[in-house]
């Protein structure tokens, strides 16, 4: 068996000064990073480790991002038994994954994931297989898996407790709620069409259910894409709640932990709204600037009906963090006024497609998906302060924790 390729060190972008300059050379010999010590918290021996995991959507694997340090730790394979999933496909399915695969222009095995509240298990929703599986990531075994409605599994939440992992089944207009002992189907609801997000509230009293309307139609024939709406059901039971409808696809959302706002991306919009979702309505829409490459693009060639898609708020809830995805940057927005802070540019064609908050609220991390790499942004500051190489075409990301049998069961390389 070859030897695993190295690890490639991540690329630090804070600031410099003359001292600095020296440390970042020492850096690029093994050493910690230059402000590790000040970002990380102590953690006790034996303790989890706080951690960003990154679904490479077309690499089929998971990164695992150090929270303090930026650090890639390693990689899982979530894949380990593509080829006989694809060769144990009927002639429908198989015909399904190949026009899924040709409606995104490009093969996404990791849709989503999330990790035990433990450290231990990793769940995946895998994309074009149509499945959720568990991994115990220290041996690498497969747990369960289980196939999901329809022709594509999508975004994914993992409950408050660990005990379930709710899965969109993007054309059979439901999510699935899965039992994580055992992979079980536990209940289902009834979504709009596409459904894509599984956000939960802050107290995990409610669970936001998204839906995009199907993709492969042109912005002309929106009215024939489907129902877009966000469907609230209770976070336990998963009855449903409470519907919103909206004109156009809901794409990446957040929602303040008094259930009472949230801030979305929509299918074209090159920005966001906010929604008072006590009255269920649109209060203000923010539209951000194009790119001089963006402003050229027609709105039908936008990568599956986004304009931006990426969207995370910290920890206090005083910022939003914003993938410019068509534009090629990532804006910090200050609540409650909506003023820009700043923008991080990315050049052209980085394709930043996901945002999420690390553990501890400080950091947002985004996806360069063209890149194979994810940029840390200090909401503080609106700057980058770091760059880290990850697998093929990175897109989402969780928090999550990691024990020290899990991280020592990862593959040493990116991913």
């Amino acid at each position: 068996m070859p030897a695993p390729a190295p690890r490639r060190p991540r690329r630090p972008l804070l600031p410099l000064s003359t001292a600095a300059v020296l440390a970042s050379l020492v850096l690029t010999c093994g050493t910690t990073p230059a402000g590790a010590a000040e970002r990380a918290a102590p953690r006790a021996a034996g303790a989890p480790r706080d951690v960003m995991a990154v679904g490479n959507g077309q690499g089929g694997t998971v990164s695992f991002i150090d929270a303090a340090t930026f650090e890639n730790l390693g990689s899982f394979d979530a894949v380990p038994d593509l080829e006989q999933r694809i060769d144990e496909m009927n002639p429908v399915e198989r015909i399904a994954y190949e026009t899924v695969n040709s409606i995104q222009g490009y093969r996404k095995l990791v849709d989503d994931m999330a990790v035990s509240p433990d450290g231990s298990t990793l769940y995946v929703s895998r994309g074009v297989l149509s499945d959720a599986v568990a991994f115990d990531l220290a041996s690498g075994t497969m747990l369960w898996r289980y196939e999901t409605a329809g022709f594509k599994a999508d975004h994914a939440a993992l409950s408050p407790d660990g005990s379930k992992f709710i899965v969109s089944a993007t054309t059979a207009k439901k999510a699935e709620v899965l039992n994580t002992a055992d992979g079980t189907l536990h209940a289902s609801f009834e979504t709009g069409t596409y459904p894509h997000g599984n956000d939960y509230s802050a107290d995990g009293s409610l669970l936001y259910n998204s839906s995009i309307g199907v993709t492969s139609m042109p912005k002309a024939l929106n009215g024939l894409k489907g129902a877009k709406q966000v469907v609230a059901v209770d976070g336990e039971t998963f009855d449903p709640v409470r519907t919103y409808d909206f004109e156009y696809g809901v794409r990446p959302a957040v929602f303040t932990a008094d259930n009472k706002t949230m801030y979305a991306q929509l299918s074209y919009l090159n920005g966001f709204v906010e929604y008072d979702l006590e009255a269920g309505e649109i209060t203000r829409t923010v539209e951000m600037p194009y790119s001089d490459k963006a402003a050229e693009l027609r709105e039908d060639d936008y990568p599956q009906n986004s304009a931006h898609h990426g969207m995370a708020m910290n920890a206090d809830e005083s910022k939003l963090c914003m993938a410019g995805t068509i534009d090629d940057y990532v804006a910090v927005v200050s609540r409650p006024g909506l003023e820009t802070d700043g923008y991080v540019h990315y050049g052209t064609d980085a394709l930043p497609y996901w945002t999420a908050t690390g553990p501890g609220g400080r950091y947002c991390f985004v996806s360069l998906s063209n890149e194979n790499e994810v940029s840390v942004v200090d909401y503080a500051t609106a700057k980058e302060v770091a760059r880290v190489p990850t697998g093929h075409f990175p897109q989402r990301e969780r928090p999550a924790k990691l024990t020290d049998e899990a991280l020592a069961g990862l593959d040493p390389s990116d991913g």
